[in-house]
């Protein structure tokens, strides 16, 4: 029989996960809001999938990391990075250990719900033009009315070129714009359920209301587009091979008076993202390789080439070992390697919010300051979906954290009939690894402006580097 252990008070026998902001100390504190800081200024010009793979590789290659594909060999405390399509980033620091004893794997998202342009987007209606979208990932249409937006993304013209358009973050730039309908008229509108107030369709962007100075059959869409031409060199046709995104023209900003929280555009994932990127780029030779897997395509099923699904991430992690082996590598080596790998979803999960307390369990729930948050099991009615932990995995991890002294909490979405959500946990398990789900609570997820608490961030920061670093 193993032996007990025994607790010398009875407090000590209680789950007890406190709000950093009482516990932490003033250097502690200071050193979260420096993260924050340097968290904030990256989310800023890293809004898009591409924006945040191009701004990781600049990073990236500032420490030593070489293109995967530049190196014949690789050694320990070699670091390398291979860009998935422009939308996703694979990196890696090859470790003391053989590669063939497993990875340890931070994974995280990098895409947000937002609006995108159809591919034949601009229309003119009564002396106005419009972009019409498709909404991209699960968002409150009505949410997206009356806030200002910008677009950012690439045209590919025919003639292969590729023109960046950013429009909307910068103070002299215009902005763009989803109208709403005034109260003085919305009697029939204010019947509706909420998720009719506004139709997918209804959802087109305002870009322009000036004709252009000759007699075309329409005129405001006709000025528009020899704006875009004159700036751009593009053509309506162009728009086929487009990948402009509208988000919100709004930066990361300080909630409160006491700056304890972020709001922001994106952080569901890029505040998970950015930390697991940043604890690898800590790195020098960790004990085993060391990956970052930064994904596409989570809001809607991680799929296509640079979603999670894609077998472009296991490649990457193939390459590092038949880079390391040479001659002597095999397929069923890898799969041995992967299966022996470590892995943390580095995901976000609701916080708990007492002004909508009945989808919630108030002893199940991730709260605001109170540091990482594990969940065992993401998924929806049922476990559907899920990747469930091993109860050995858990405490592992939780054994790593507290060893290490970070601030950790339990959590779920929601109540167990409220909904659910799922995260790339589940396709990463099925190569056999171990994971599990964890990462930073929120406010108002998916919606343009989302909330964390700065102390969740840097904590997260610490609990990804300390899984680095000692499992």
């Amino acid at each position: 029989m193993a032996d007990k252990k025994k607790k010398d008070s009875v407090k000590e026998l209680f789950a007890d996960f406190p709000n950093m902001y009482k516990e932490a100390s003033k250097d502690e504190i200071e050193s979260c809001m420096i993260f924050a800081e340097d968290y904030k200024s990256f989310l800023n010009i890293s809004k898009t999938e591409r924006e945040f793979v191009r701004n990781s590789i600049e990073a990236c290659e500032a420490l030593g990391y070489r293109d995967i594909a530049s190196c014949d060999k690789l050694s320990t405390g070699d670091k390398v990075y291979s860009s998935i399509k422009g939308k996703g980033l694979a990196l890696a620091v090859v470790g003391k250990k053989p590669i063939a004893n497993g990875f340890n794997i931070l994974g995280a998202h990098i895409d947000s719900p937002r609006l995108d342009l159809k591919p034949n987007p601009i229309v003119e209606d009564k002396e106005a033009c419009y972009f019409k979208t498709h909404y991209y990932g699960g968002i409150k249409k009505y949410q997206w009315t009356t806030i200002p937006l910008a677009i950012h993304g690439y045209v590919f013209t025919t003639d292969g070129k590729k023109h960046e358009i950013c429009v909307g973050e910068n103070e002299d730039d215009p902005i763009f714009y989803i109208t709403d309908l005034l109260p003085h008229l919305d009697k029939e509108q204010m019947k509706k359920n909420a998720d009719d107030f506004i139709t997918g369709e209804e959802l087109t962007v305002v870009i322009g209301g000036m004709p252009l100075d000759t007699k075309e059959k329409e005129p405001y869409k006709a000025n528009i587009l020899k704006l875009l031409n004159d700036s751009y060199g593009v053509v309506e046709k162009d728009f086929v091979s487009a990948e402009l995104e509208i988000v919100p023209a709004m930066k990361a900003r300080d909630v409160g008076f006491d700056r304890a929280f972020i709001a922001a555009y994106g952080h569901d994932d890029k505040v998970c993202a950015y930390p697991a990127l940043m604890a690898v780029l800590a790195q020098e030779t960790p004990k085993k390789t060391c990956v970052c897997l930064l994904t596409d395509k989570e809001e809607i099923g991680s799929l296509a080439n640079s979603g999670a699904q894609s077998v472009l991430y296991e490649n990457f992690m193939m390459e590092l070992l038949a880079k390391q082996e040479g001659e002597a590598f095999d397929l069923l080596k890898y799969r041995k390697a992967v299966a022996a790998s470590k892995m943390l979803s580095a995901d976000v999960s609701n916080a708990y919010d007492p002004k909508y307390a009945s989808v919630s369990d108030p002893d199940n729930s991730a709260y605001m300051s109170h540091g990482i948050k594990l969940e065992k099991y993401v998924g929806a009615r049922g476990k559907s979906g899920t990747n469930e932990a091993t109860g050995d995995y858990v405490a592992q991890i939780t054994g790593i954290l507290n060893d290490n002294s970070i601030p950790w909490q339990t959590g779920e979405l929601g109540k167990v009939d409220a909904g659910g959500g799922g995260t790339i946990s589940a396709y990463m398990a099925k190569m056999g690894m171990d994971v599990i789900d964890c990462g930073v609570p929120v406010w108002s997820m998916h919606a343009p402006y989302e909330v964390v608490s700065k102390m969740d961030v840097y904590y997260t920061y610490l609990a990804y580097k300390a899984f680095i670093e000692n499992i």
